[in-house]
């Protein structure tokens, strides 16, 4: 049943509103500012029915804007419906116009506010319909990759901004997270999408041919070179190369790649002609690159033309619940390709997923399913199928309740000790309310001290 907050000064309106519409709503009750917004955070009402004159001020509508101001704060998606005296109309209007979705006059007529309810609840579902159809497309896949997290939402977005550009992109992240398919991405959302897209491994080429490899040599400029052959940046012309490892780049090459990316002309090893050529550099990079400068490792000069705009790529680990959506996808793919269609995680494997710390990234995750896909006689993907290990160490025998609640106490345990006891920063980073963490804390037997976080020992 939908929820409806009704919050009025008055003992008699409430009565009244309580035996007109208890039969169609799930009420919530309130009386001043204080208690109403607790009930609005707590129980998310998709409807507010909010009178004006509320304590300590109930003969002026600040105390009742104020709460209005705070409820759109915390939910913008409320339908928040102004209930206000004859002399309060043009203060309503006003309230309407800050994020209210609608006002009352009193006295109010009952078949009348029916209507309204009816209608913002009907309107609050259409909108939550299509905010949660929005985001399983969006979860679903982008450009080949997947992620429901925030924080890939944010590369998401990174992507859409800086590919109808031509500059530069450096993207940062550790081995496995996915750079390359973050170069792609940016190059078929791009105008050079008809171009060329090259990849060059700055760390898999022998110093003494990576020059050759990227800028291209004339036939005969050095033993075995019986043609002329052009290099990667060449090759990408009118299109993007993406330079992965770039932090390996040997000094000479950095200045070469530097003079390229300031004058857009490069001269070929054995060549003395100025090339002119139009490629986009997409570099990337699991180094700290500052700390490289620092140690006149790597230039500085070239990290601010590589660098115009960094896009983090997040470790795995940090990807709130993206593992077990990867997980099932590589399960589908794989799956479909070995004949193995009917194949699922046993919940065993599920939990032993979310407790892997994933030092390997998106790529140890693949190969680990892949792997288990085509060895396994099983309907069902274990834990040991994927060679990972169980939750905690002593869980066999156990039941699945007490495993998960093992995990889940690992997890805010880590969370709190983290912040140092600090609720707040820990239920934000679990993506919690502080109700929430408060309960899951006393279910899971966690005593919060002055800075420690230690489990309350089984009597």
């Amino acid at each position: 049943m939908n929820k409806l907050l009704i919050v009025d000064d008055d003992e008699e309106i409430r009565a009244q509103m309580k035996w007109a519409l208890c039969q169609e709503f799930s009420l919530l009750m309130a009386e001043e500012p204080r208690s109403a917004l607790a009930a609005f955070s707590e129980h998310h009402p998709a409807v507010v029915l909010l009178d004006l004159g509320l304590p300590p001020s109930p003969a002026t509508p600040r105390e009742g804007l104020a709460t209005l101001s705070e409820m759109c704060r915390r939910d913008s998606s409320a339908k928040i419906i102004i209930v206000s005296g004859q002399g309060e109309r043009a203060t309503a209007l006003n309230a309407v116009g800050a994020g209210a979705y609608d006002f009352l006059t009193k006295p109010i007529n009952i078949d009348e506010l029916k209507i309204i309810l009816k209608r913002a609840f009907y309107v609050a579902g259409l909108e939550r319909d299509y905010l949660d159809l929005q985001q399983q497309v969006q979860t679903e896949s982008f450009e080949e990759m997947l992620g429901a997290s925030a924080s890939m939402h944010r590369v998401f977005n990174s992507i859409r901004k800086v590919a109808s550009s031509d500059a530069s992109v450096l993207v940062l992240g550790e081995s496995g997270t996915g750079k390359e398919m973050v170069a792609q991405a940016i190059h078929r959302r791009s105008s050079r999408k008809e171009g060329p897209f090259v990849a060059l491994n700055c760390s898999a080429i022998p110093e003494t041919l990576l020059e050759s490899e990227l800028f291209g040599h004339e036939k005969g400029s050095f033993t075995g070179a019986h043609i002329q052959r052009k290099g990667r940046i060449e090759m990408a012309a009118g299109g993007t190369l993406f330079l992965d490892e770039v932090g390996e780049l040997p000094s000479l090459l950095q200045v070469k790649l530097l003079r390229f990316l300031q004058e857009q002309t490069i001269e070929r090893v054995g060549g003395r002609q100025q090339i002119q050529v139009h490629t986009r550099i997409v570099a990337a990079t699991n180094l700290d690159l500052k700390k490289a400068i620092a140690e006149e490792r790597f230039r500085e000069d070239l990290y601010y033309r590589l660098a115009v705009v960094v896009i983090p790529l997040p470790p795995l680990r940090e990807r709130d619940n993206d593992v077990r959506l990867l997980a099932q996808e590589f399960l589908k793919r794989f799956g479909a390709k070995n004949g193995k269609d009917s194949l699922t995680f046993t919940q065993e494997a599920l939990l032993a997923l979310a407790n892997h710390s994933w030092p390997g990234n998106v790529r140890e995750l693949e190969n680990r399913v892949k792997r288990a896909v085509i060895m396994t006689d099983g309907k069902r993907l274990t834990a040991e199928d994927m060679e990972l290990a169980h939750v905690t160490p002593g869980v066999s025998g156990v039941s699945l309740r007490e495993a998960r609640e093992a995990v889940e106490r690992d997890v805010v345990q880590r969370a709190l000790q983290k912040h140092n006891g600090k609720i707040a920063r820990a239920a934000l980073e679990l993506g919690i309310s502080r109700p929430t963490l408060y309960e899951l804390m006393d279910k899971l037997r966690i005593q919060r001290q002055d800075r420690e976080v230690k489990p309350v020992q089984p009597q």
